[in-house]
C-alpha cells in the first residue's frame, strides 16, 4: 500500500513540475492559487483512491490469481 501511495505522490509531483520550461507568462495561470490548492487537496484525496482501486493487487501482494484454482 505504502508503494502506491508514493507513485501516486511522485506522479502528481511530475505533474506540478511539468509546466516549468513553459514560458513565465503562462505561469501564474498554470501556478494559480486556485489550480495549486486543487493540486494540494489531490495529494490527499488521490492515495485513497488508488489503494481502493488496486485494493485486489495490494491485497494479494502483486501475485496473479491462478486460473481455476
Amino acid at each position: 500500500m505504502a508503494a502506491a501511495v508514493l507513485a501516486t505522490w511522485v506522479a502528481l509531483t511530475v505533474l506540478l513540475l511539468a509546466p516549468s520550461p513553459l514560458p513565465e507568462r503562462w505561469r501564474y495561470y498554470i501556478y494559480s492559487p486556485a489550480s495549486v490548492g486543487l493540486w494540494m487537496l489531490t495529494m490527499l484525496v488521490a492515495p485513497f483512491v488508488v489503494c481502493t482501486v488496486a485494493w485486489p493487487w495490494i491485497r494479494t501482494g502483486a501475485r496473479r490469481p491462478r486460473d481455476g484454482a
